[in-house]
């Protein structure tokens, strides 16, 4: 039957790889009353949506490291490979507690203030049973390990918010989209804005509630590159054809900007050639991109960071081929990242299609990217009509 864990039908969890880190980074001893330093990190699950479970994550004891423990900037940074990824998941106890979505229960306070922290805060925790040694995985979100129901928690530091954070947060007659796209504007990281968000502490207040942390990572990178797109589409057509490409733990990213208005689209494909796509037009995406999901609203935030950066307007083709080097999922959060480091990284242009794609079949297996890309299908079908009415 496979791994529980892992998903492989060739392991059969005795020897789980996943299994032996969370024993390595796990904490082996953990008593109901500990101090822990938050990275800062907060989390709220779907299940049983409005009564969720939500809680703080953090290390069973203090450590000024521990940021990097709930940030996907800087796992890319460092370049962290995935054992050392679950290994600062598994290191956190997930002290959580149910609570309505609209309503505030006594835990609420304490993590908003946590979440609005803009570096590690010690934190105080009683919970009511030891944790239970496990991780959960989820292809949106960084893996979660080490439940426990949350009695009380106290944070024992003054906490450092970021002005425009305290201002956004306090401002309870401004729209949570006009929040989030101003806190981007101001380099608040991604990550912390979706953190916000998810604590319930961005928007009107009427409107004010905890989300679901899956569905404010990609709320946050949706509404940030629609504010973008609206600003690309004024910017003058790119000339050339131009490449980039990154990988980065078995994800390899080639990304073609073609000279059109504004268009997007994501195929993946992984070893056995299964596929995902979506795509959009110039006139934007009807309904959530149920295929790729949420890694296509994080690598959009990437394109349109850059074409808003250059001041250009193009249609996007980002390719995805996931290896098999990417043995455990880590969030889409990886995935906004590598995205963003292809564009760094010195692109090539080309005069034509056919070089770019050429040069782009040189570094992935799969031949049924481009038969398959609606953004080029419907370019050659523009191009046609142009020549039979001309």
């Amino acid at each position: 039957m496979g791994c529980r864990l892992c998903r492989s039908k060739y392991c059969d969890g005795k020897n789980c790889q996943i299994i032996g880190i969370i024993k390595k980074y796990s904490p082996k001893k953990v008593d109901t009353h500990f101090f822990g330093s938050s990275p800062p990190a907060v989390f709220v699950g779907t299940y049983n949506y409005p009564n969720v479970y939500a809680g703080i994550l953090a290390p069973a004891l203090h450590d000024e490291f521990s940021y990097k423990n709930d940030s996907p900037e800087e796992w890319f940074r460092e370049k962290l490979s995935i054992e050392e990824i679950l290994g600062k998941r598994s290191s956190m106890i997930y002290s959580r507690f149910q609570n309505s979505v609209k309503q505030r229960g006594k835990f609420i306070d304490v993590m908003q203030e946590i979440s609005m922290s803009s570096r590690i805060c010690d934190v105080e925790f009683y919970l009511k049973e030891k944790p239970r040694l496990e991780i959960s995985f989820n292809s949106f979100r960084a893996p979660i390990g080490n439940p426990a129901p949350l009695k009380k928690a106290v944070v024992t530091e003054n906490i450092k918010v970021h002005n425009k954070v305290e201002k956004f947060v306090g401002d309870t007659d401004i729209k949570s989209t006009d929040s989030i796209n101003e806190l981007h504007a101001s380099g608040i990281p991604v990550t912390n804005i979706s953190k916000l968000l998810s604590s319930g502490l961005l928007g009107m207040k009427k409107n004010r509630k905890l989300t679901p942390t899956r569905w404010s990572i990609t709320a946050v990178d949706d509404i940030i590159s629609k504010k973008l797109i609206d600003k690309i589409k004024t910017f003058p057509i790119i000339s050339d054809y131009i490449v980039f490409h990154d990988e980065y733990l078995g994800n390899h990213y080639e990304i073609l900007l073609i000279p059109s208005v504004w268009g997007f689209e994501v195929i993946e494909m992984d070893s056995i050639f299964n596929v995902w796509q979506d795509y959009e037009n110039y006139f934007g995406k009807k309904g959530y991109a149920s295929s790729v999901t949420g890694a296509y609203y994080a690598n959009r935030l990437g394109a349109c960071e850059y074409l808003a950066k250059i001041k250009r307007q193009a249609s996007v083709l980002v390719l995805r081929e996931i290896k098999d080097a990417y043995w455990a999922p880590c969030g889409v959060g990886i995935l906004r990242e590598v995205t963003r480091s292809a564009f760094n990284n010195k692109p090539q242009a080309f005069i034509t299609e056919k070089e770019a794609l050429t040069d782009i079949q040189n570094r992935i297996k799969s031949p049924l990217y481009f038969s398959k890309s609606r953004i080029l299908n419907e370019k050659k079908e523009q191009l046609l009509l142009n020549k039979f009415l001309a």
